[in-house]
């Protein structure tokens, strides 16, 4: 499947990319390639295949999220030039 300059060019439009009228073609090139390469994964027989989205067999381990102070809390707190009831205070930024 060979694109067409006006294709490449709304790709690059939806993707927000300026292209050159030489990256263009380019990419008309290079996009085709990628194009008849899924084409062709297309034909391949899957069928009884089980879906799998990965294949270590590894999960995520995670700790529950919890809020708790820090242990270096006040001298975070001691060690910047202006603080106000226990929170760092800083200049405006507009």
């Amino acid at each position: 499947m060979i694109l067409t300059s006006e294709q490449v060019r709304k790709i690059a439009a939806l993707a927000r990319i300026k292209l050159t009228d030489d990256e263009v073609e380019k990419f008309r090139k290079e996009l085709s390639v990628v194009l008849d390469y899924v084409s062709e994964l297309e034909k391949v027989n899957t069928d009884g295949v089980e879906e799998i989205s990965q294949v270590t067999g590894l999960e995520n381990v995670l700790r529950e999220d919890t809020a708790r102070l820090s242990e270096f809390r006040d001298a975070i707190i001691a060690s910047f030039p202006e603080s106000k009831d226990g929170f760092l205070k800083i200049k405006s930024i507009l």
